[in-house]
C-alpha cells in the first residue's frame, strides 16, 4: 500500500464563532481532489497545517457536518495556528 502513502489526502475546516456551535467540514478530498484544495488554499493565502492523522478523520466526515467534540483539541490547536498566521499577515500588511 505504499501508493496509498503518497497519494494526497486534504480537509479544510470553517468556523464562525457567530453562527456556529462548532466548526465544519467545507471540503476534503483524495488525489486530485486534494490537490485542487491545497492549490486553493495557498492561492487564497489560506493557512495550510500539516496534519496526517487529522485529515484522516476530518475525511471521514460528511461535508458541512460540525467536527465532533472529541476533536476539539486537535481542531482548537489548528485555530490558533490560523489565527497566529492571520495576525502574522495583517502586521506585515497594515491590515
Amino acid at each position: 500500500m505504499e501508493k496509498d502513502k503518497k497519494t494526497p489526502l486534504a480537509a479544510a475546516i470553517k468556523y464562525d464563532g457567530k453562527k456556529d456551535a462548532a466548526p465544519k467540514v467545507t471540503a476534503k478530498g483524495r488525489g486530485m481532489v486534494a490537490e485542487k484544495i491545497i492549490e486553493l488554499a495557498r492561492k487564497h493565502d489560506v493557512p495550510i497545517k500539516s496534519d496526517p492523522a487529522l485529515v484522516q478523520i476530518l475525511s471521514k466526515l460528511e461535508i458541512n457536518a460540525q467536527i465532533p467534540e472529541e476533536l476539539y483539541r486537535a481542531v482548537a490547536e489548528i485555530l490558533a495556528f490560523v489565527y497566529s498566521m492571520n495576525t502574522d499577515w495583517r502586521e506585515k500588511h497594515g491590515n
